[in-house]
């Protein structure tokens, strides 16, 4: 298993990054994704597990040094291989 988590929350969407820090149902998360879109798994479990088989159809933006995420409902452990696909979708951006 990779470090790095997928984290779920009740408003501001999915992300994926390393927990630096948990309080009850707030996660702060470094080097943080967020999951905008994704293509080629059925749920965030099968993200999870093995990553996008559709990399080119994700839209995950830039990662961010630090993001305190509050009401996380779901972290789901992500295994390296599904880490590793993360982490080759190119990065989602309108410049």
């Amino acid at each position: 298993m990779d470090e790095r988590k997928i984290v779920r929350t009740n408003r501001s969407g999915v992300f994926f990054g390393k927990i630096e820090k948990r309080e009850g149902s707030t996660v702060t998360l470094s080097n943080a994704r967020r999951l905008w879109q994704w293509q080629g798994a059925c749920s965030l479990s099968e993200l999870a597990q093995f990553g996008t088989a559709n990399p080119k159809d994700c839209r995950f933006p830039c990662a961010v040094d630090e993001v305190e995420l509050l009401d996380v409902i779901e972290i789901l452990g992500v295994t390296e291989v599904a880490a590793k696909s993360i982490d080759e979708v190119a990065e989602w951006k309108r410049r």
